[in-house]
C-alpha cells in the first residue's frame, strides 16, 4: 500500500485518522540518518577501543567566521520559528496537508518573529562570553553526529541541485515547486557533495579519511535502502517501466513485481473510483517498484559490508567495495526505471548509469592501489 503521508499510515493500522505534518518520504528520510548516525557511532567506538581513534586536541574557541555563521543560522531559524508559529497554529489543517505552502508563504507574524531573533542573539552572545578559550580533549565518537549533519545537509542540497539540473524546463517552469519540494532527490548528487563536505570536516579535525570512509561505508548503503522505502510506500515517481507478469518469478508475490502504487503523493495517473480529497489517483498499470529493489539490495548490502569489515584490514578498501556495490546497483536497475537516457559514445545511458560505472572503476582501482601500496609497505 502506498502512504502519502505519516497520517495515512496511521489510519491504516488503527483506522483513526490523526493530522500530521509528516510526510511519509521526508519520515524515512529522518529515519535513514538517524539510523546512521548510529552505526557510524558504532564504527568510531570500536576504532577507538582498538586504540585506532585517539582523542583530539581541538580548541573550544570560534573564528570570526564560525562565530558569524553561528548567529546568522541560529538567528535566523529563530526569526522563521517566530514568524511561523502563530500562522501555523491558526491554520494547522492546511500545514498538516501541505506544510511547504504553509511554510514557504509570506505570511507570519514578523513582530514575534523579531523577538525570536533578539531572544536568540542575545543567548548565544552569554554562552560565548561563558567560554574561556582553552585547548580540549575529544573523542571522534563525540563527533559522530556532527558528521551526520555535515552529510546530511550537503548531501540534501546536492541531491536537490542534481534532480534540479536534470529537470530544468521544470526549474524554469516553477523554480519554486522545483527548489523547495519534498521529493525529488537525486541519490548521487547527494553523495558527491555530501562526501565533499564530510571530507573537508574531517580534514579539520585530523581524523584518518580511508578510516573515516570504512566506518560510512555500511551506514551509507542501509541510509540508502531506507531511503528508498520511503520512496515506495509515498509513491513518489521513483518507479520503473511497465512490468512484464507473464515473467514473474513463481516465488515472488504479485505486489513484488508489478505494482499501481494507489494514492501516490505525486497523484500521478487515474482516478480512482469512490475516492475523495487528495491522493486519489494510481497507475493505470502496473510498474517494477524499483525502489523496493533498491531497498532490499541496500539492506542485504549492509549485512554484507558490516560482516566483510572484520576482516578487511587496510583502511580504504572497505568504503572502495561500496563504491562497487553501489554503482554495480544503480548501473542494472536504471535499465527498468523511467529515467532519461543519452546517447554516450553510441550507448543509451542515463546520468546515473555513467555515474555508477565511474563509481565503479573508482571503486576498482582504489581496492587495486590500496592492496598493491599494503604489499609494498610489507615487502619493504
Amino acid at each position: 500500500m502506498t502512504y502519502p503521508t505519516i497520517s495515512h499510515l496511521i489510519e491504516s493500522l488503527t483506522g483513526f485518522f490523526i493530522p500530521l505534518p509528516i510526510q511519509t518520504f521526508g519520515f524515512f528520510i529522518v529515519l535513514a540518518f538517524i539510523t546512521g548516525a548510529y552505526f557510524i557511532k558504532a564504527g568510531f567506538l570500536k576504532l577507538e577501543k582498538e586504540k585506532i581513534f585517539t582523542p583530539i586536541s581541538v580548541k573550544n574557541t570560534k573564528n570570526k567566521m564560525e562565530i558569524f555563521f553561528d548567529y546568522f543560522i541560529n538567528g535566523l531559524m529563530a526569526f522563521f520559528f517566530g514568524y511561523k508559529i502563530i500562522y501555523i497554529q491558526q491554520n494547522y489543517s492546511l500545514f498538516s496537508e501541505s506544510p511547504q505552502s504553509v511554510l514557504l508563504s509570506h505570511e507570519g507574524n514578523i513582530v514575534i518573529g523579531l523577538g525570536c531573533l533578539v531572544t536568540s542573539v542575545i543567548y548565544i552572545y552569554y554562552i560565548n562570553k561563558k567560554i574561556e578559550p582553552k585547548t580540549i580533549q575529544i573523542l571522534p565518537s563525540q563527533l559522530s553526529w556532527n558528521f551526520m549533519f555535515v552529510a546530511a545537509i550537503s548531501g540534501i542540497i546536492g541531491a536537490k541541485l542534481f534532480a534540479v539540473l536534470e529537470d530544468i524546463p521544470y526549474l524554469l517552469q516553477n523554480p519554486i515547486s522545483a527548489l523547495f519540494s519534498f521529493s525529488g532527490l537525486t541519490f548521487y548528487g547527494g553523495l558527491i557533495i555530501g562526501t565533499i563536505c564530510v571530507i573537508l570536516y574531517a580534514k579539520k579535525h585530523q581524523i584518518s579519511i580511508p578510516r573515516l570512509a570504512d566506518v560510512f561505508a555500511p551506514a551509507l548503503i542501509l541510509a540508502y535502502g531506507i531511503g528508498r522505502l520511503g520512496c515506495h510506500f509515498s509513491g513518489d515517481g521513483d518507479w520503473g517501466i511497465i512490468s512484464n507478469m507473464s515473467n514473474k518469478p513463481f516465488l515472488f508475490p504479485d505486489w513484488f513485481w508489478g505494482y499501481n502504487f494507489p494514492h501516490n503523493v505525486i497523484e500521478t495517473g487515474v482516478k480512482i473510483e469512490d475516492c475523495i480529497g487528495k491522493y486519489c489517483h494510481e497507475l493505470p498499470y502496473l510498474v517494477y517498484p524499483t525502489s523496493l529493489y533498491e531497498a532490499s539490495f541496500g539492506i542485504i548490502a549492509f549485512l554484507f559490508l558490516w560482516y566483510l569489515k572484520k576482516y578487511i584490514a587496510t583502511p580504504g578498501i572497505l568504503f572502495c567495495i561500496y563504491l562497487i556495490l553501489n554503482g554495480l546497483e544503480r548501473f542494472l536497475i536504471e535499465f527498468i526505471r523511467v529515467t532519461d537516457k543519452y546517447n554516450i559514445l553510441g550507448l543509451e545511458l542515463t546520468q546515473a548509469q555513467v555515474i555508477a560505472i565511474l563509481l565503479m572503476i573508482t571503486g576498482s582501482v582504489g581496492v587495486f592501489y590500496l592492496k598493491k601500496k599494503k604489499n609494498l609497505n610489507e615487502f619493504i
